[in-house]
This record gives structure tokens, C-alpha cells and sequence, in this order.
């Protein structure tokens, strides 16, 4: 499972036009997820996520976490994290799971993250094409593999 997250100001979600999920402060994650990946992979990730300390202190150092500013999270799902650009100039997406894996463990996430933060998490539409809006603060962006956990 891969997740790219960005420290917003703002995010949203729009398919063919309508508004799907808009927050203010906190978190936007796209979220590849592959084959390989487990409930294992959700409950670390999740835990990661929300205690990641990058929203800045009464001093303004990146010092508290999501869950102690009272942010919100998007989470949209993005199979292109997997893509693998080793050969030619086509990416192939062999790694990320079919749609049929893909959705139930996506929406596992979802629910186990809305657990944890105690409120709702903004989604996109699974498999839709999105427009994907946001204000990214710092910028902050992270990028974390539960297969490579650095």
C-alpha cells in the first residue's frame, strides 16, 4: 500500500462536475493499493497517518498530528502510485490490484481511518475520474510504502 500525503489548507473532490468531498485543514491521501496488501497493511498505515506529527505547534514546528489540530482527511484512491517506469516510456500498473481486490480493501481503509479519527473522512467515487483540488500548506507532502517502512 502506498499513500502520498499532502498537508492541506483545503482539498475537494469533484466527479463530471459535482462536488463528491471537501474539507479544510488536514490531510489529503491518494492511495495506491496492490496485490500484496493485507489488514495488516491498513491498521499500520492508519496509525502512521493520523499520529504523523506535521502540523506546526504554538512555536511553528511541525509538532502536532492530525488528530491533535482536529483536521479532516480526504482519501482518494490512485492505482498510478504503483506504476512501475522501468521499461520503455509507457508506465504498466502490474502491481496495483484489480478493482475487484482494490475496492474492498480501499474501503476498509476508509472505515478503519474514520474509527480512528473519530469523524467522517472525505472519499472520491472508486475508479471515477476525478478532479482532485487542493491547497497544499508548506508544502508538505510525504510519501509512505507499507512494504518499504522507512
Amino acid at each position: 500500500m502506498r499513500t502520498v500525503i499532502q498537508r492541506v489548507t483545503k482539498a475537494s473532490v469533484k466527479v463530471e462536475g459535482k462536488l463528491i468531498s471537501s474539507i479544510g485543514s488536514g490531510l489529503l491521501l491518494l492511495l495506491g493499493i496492490s496485490d500484496e496488501d493485507t489488514t495488516e497493511d491498513i491498521d499500520w498505515l492508519v496509525r502512521k497517518v493520523l499520529n504523523l506529527r506535521v502540523f506546526n505547534d504554538e512555536d511553528g514546528v511541525m509538532n502536532k498530528s492530525v488528530l491533535e489540530i482536529n483536521g479532516d482527511i480526504i482519501v482518494v484512491s490512485q492505482f498510478t502510485l504503483h506504476a512501475s517506469t522501468k521499461k520503455g516510456n509507457r508506465p504498466s500498473y502490474i502491481k496495483a490490484a484489480k478493482p475487484e481486490v482494490a475496492t474492498p480493501i480501499y474501503e476498509a481503509f476508509v472505515k478503519h481511518m474514520e474509527k480512528e479519527l473519530g469523524k467522517n473522512v472525505g472519499t472520491g467515487i472508486f475508479g471515477a475520474d476525478m478532479k482532485v483540488e487542493l491547497l497544499n500548506d508548506g508544502p508538505v507532502t510525504i510519501i509512505i510504502d507499507t512494504k518499504n517502512r522507512e
